[in-house]
């Protein structure tokens, strides 16, 4: 045979799951979209057609309503931790389970007050508003002995409009671009971070007050640093998310630059001191590096696409 089967997988793509629980008159939302990848024992099916080691992706769909309802969704990991062990368990070709999944913010909807002519706030508890902000993220891959977390987040927009530089760079015949020694700093964060738990023998993190704090360490890194370049930014929000949470042993960031270009209002007879700027979409700066415990192995994919 001049061929032969290399890495392959299979599974149902972006199953979206709302779960709602209801605490008395008080409700709670958790938006998923999960997605299920298995691999294994799988040659034949590839190369005769026989599905006998073949769970039908339908099936795994049906898996994931199932277990909403079985289990409830505590966290979008823990979530996914169910779904891979019940994979590699109970199917014996599946060698291995790959669990992604975004989770979407939702949150209450502030009602008017009790003296209102409508519903009052004390009786509004079902109501949200969808966030604006990032989509959670979270990766669970097990093969029936060790596990590997990977979460994170995208699309979070922030910005600095001061305490921001860019200069003493290198200077050929083609750069046209000024130093700047006040400039806004603002990018669209692309973050993962792998958790150092592994096994079941270890103590489980607390998936909702990690995400909730490494968010935290991240944004006031963004804040409080000086920045010279926004390496040196993606850096100290890499690092404080290391020194300040103990269960993360690796983070990488991609960071594009959000330029913002100050207006050129002289033609007009006005004097922009730093005040007018034009939002750039396109072409940007791209900055992306993983940042590591000391002693520990990337094992994050450069390329976040692949994850």
């Amino acid at each position: 045979m001049p061929t032969i089967l290399g890495q392959n997988q299979y599974g149902k793509a972006e199953n979206r799951v709302v779960k709602i629980t209801r605490d008395g008159a008080t409700h709670h939302i958790k938006d998923l979209n999960v997605s299920v990848s298995l691999s294994g024992d799988m040659e034949e099916v590839h190369y005769s057609g026989s599905n006998a080691n073949v769970l039908p992706t339908d099936t795994t769909k049906n898996t994931v309503y199932a277990f909403a309802k079985e289990h409830g969704i505590e966290s979008a990991e823990q979530f996914g931790i169910h779904l891979a062990r019940h994979f590699v368990t109970s199917q014996e070709p599946i060698r291995t389970a790959r669990i992604r999944i975004e989770e979407y913010a939702w949150e209450r909807i502030e009602a008017a007050d009790a003296n209102s002519r409508f519903i009052g706030a004390d009786e509004v508890k079902h109501s949200f508003v969808r966030k604006g902000q990032e989509t959670r993220l979270t990766q669970i891959t097990y093969d029936g002995e060790r596990w590997e977390v990977i979460s994170g987040l995208k699309d979070l927009v922030v910005m600095n409009s001061t305490n921001s530089e860019f200069w003493g760079y290198v200077k050929d015949k083609y750069t046209t671009l000024k130093e700047a020694h006040d400039r806004i700093l603002a990018t669209q964060v692309s973050g993962r971070w792998r958790f150092n738990w592994t096994d079941d023998d270890q103590r489980m993190p607390h998936w909702e007050k990690s995400y909730e704090q490494t968010k935290k360490h991240m944004l006031q890194a963004f804040a409080e640093t000086y920045s010279l370049s926004l390496q040196q930014t993606l850096y100290q929000m890499g690092s404080r998310i290391i020194e300040n949470r103990g269960e993360i042993d690796e983070v990488r960031f991609s960071l594009p630059n959000k330029h913002h270009f100050l207006v050129d209002l002289e033609p007009f007879g006005l004097k922009n001191d730093n005040e007018v700027y034009f939002a750039a979409d396109r072409p940007y700066g791209l900055i992306e590096a993983t940042i590591l415990r000391d002693g520990c192995e990337p094992r994050i994919p450069v390329d976040l696409t692949n994850l």
